[in-house]
């Protein structure tokens, strides 16, 4: 699940980034209202987190442009609390409104709300629930099963097997995997995807008969059924 957070303040910013990067999200963050609402129109994401005291182009404003064109859920961010500036987000297409301040478990919980809620809006092509022999995973719910035995994951470790499992069959490298599930450049000196290929597969594989998760020497990873 991709987050935009648009919060002007650097610190605040930072703060919501790093907290919603360790609950498994990939998070992208503009300072300004400009930039956050270019990045929401051009690019896709699950969910806005919408600070609605900007300098410049407010929260308000850029709700209400974004809405021309997307309808991705939004959670927007007040110090304003009365009732009439509440009534006046949600009446400009704001999903859910959070005064600040706030503790950082009820964001998360009124995230989770909001992705549970949008899951229906997906198109047709989009599923929620990807399947791959006895594998099931739920995006929605960030629950994996196998052979209807839960997999305890890690958030890193499910959004690893999220990606491996969209992109079934295909090898991917080190490199795209930490570009993607840890939204960095990757690093030939560091070794955070084999560490973290060795512990999924621990629990993805080693429990059952069949493997799913294959090394492919030189190439990367792919997540595939294999004949025995």
């Amino acid at each position: 699940m991709k987050i935009l957070v648009i919060e002007d303040s650097v610190k605040m910013a930072e703060y919501l980034r790093k907290g919603l990067c360790e609950e498994g999200y990939v998070v992208d963050v503009a300072n300004s209202g400009i930039d956050g609402l270019h990045m929401a129109i051009e690019i896709d994401y699950d969910l806005l987190v919408l600070d609605g005291m900007l300098p410049g182009i407010d929260g308000l404003a850029v709700l209400a442009a974004l809405r021309q064109s997307k309808q991705t859920p939004v959670l927007m961010l007040t110090a304003r609390g009365q009732v009439e500036d509440r009534v006046k987000g949600l009446q400009g297409g704001a999903d859910d409104y959070l005064v600040k301040p706030f503790a950082f478990s009820e964001l998360v919980a009124r995230i989770q709300v909001l992705l549970r809620r949008s899951g229906g809006q997906r198109n047709a092509g989009e599923p929620t629930v990807l399947k791959v022999a006895d594998l099931d995973v739920d995006l929605l719910r960030r629950k994996a099963t196998r052979s209807g035995q839960r997999l305890d994951l890690t958030a890193k470790e499910f959004n690893l097997l999220s990606l491996l499992l969209r992109r079934q069959g295909e090898v991917l490298s080190r490199t795209e995997l930490a570009e993607q599930v840890w939204d960095m450049h990757f690093d030939s000196e560091t070794n955070v995807v084999e560490v973290a290929i060795r512990r999924l597969r621990s629990k993805l594989d080693q429990p059952f008969e069949r493997p799913l998760l294959h090394t492919v020497r030189g190439m990367g990873y792919v997540l595939e059924v294999r004949e025995p």
